[in-house]
């Protein structure tokens, strides 16, 4: 583990490696994310997924408020050791905290095609945007 976070981005004292998360059955992309040692330490002991919020500052667990979790099946680095690709079964059907099936819902001039799950105020309360 410790190779893997040898070439990662420093962001104030947190250093942090890229984490690309795919459907493990259908190999939709359902969001990049950020992990530091600690994250990626978690989530291989525990088969469930944990990142670093940048935005909050703190280490999380996928679906820890959502119930909208991510079971690990596989992990994989790439070839610079900088990257991780984890390939996950998404539980309740939502990567996106926006209430998508996955981040990636909408196309560069804004047009919506992704599927709506669920509605963020139902889950989170008046916050919404938590990321």
């Amino acid at each position: 583990m410790k190779r893997i976070m040898r070439d990662e981005r420093a962001e104030g004292d947190k250093k942090l490696i890229d984490a690309i998360v795919q459907d493990y059955e259908t190999g939709e992309v359902l969001m990049i994310a950020h992990m530091d040692e600690e994250a990626l330490r978690l989530s291989i002991e525990t088969g469930k997924a944990h990142y670093w919020s940048r935005s909050r500052k703190k280490l999380w667990r996928k679906g820890e408020i959502s119930g909208n979790e991510q079971l690990i099946k596989d992990i994989f680095i790439d070839c610079d050791e900088d990257a991780v690709l984890l390939k996950v079964k998404q539980i309740g059907g939502a990567a996106c905290h926006m209430g998508y099936r996955s981040c990636f819902y909408r196309r560069i001039d804004g047009e919506i095609v992704g599927e709506k799950v669920f509605e963020p105020d139902d889950v989170y309360g008046s916050k919404g945007d938590i990321k």
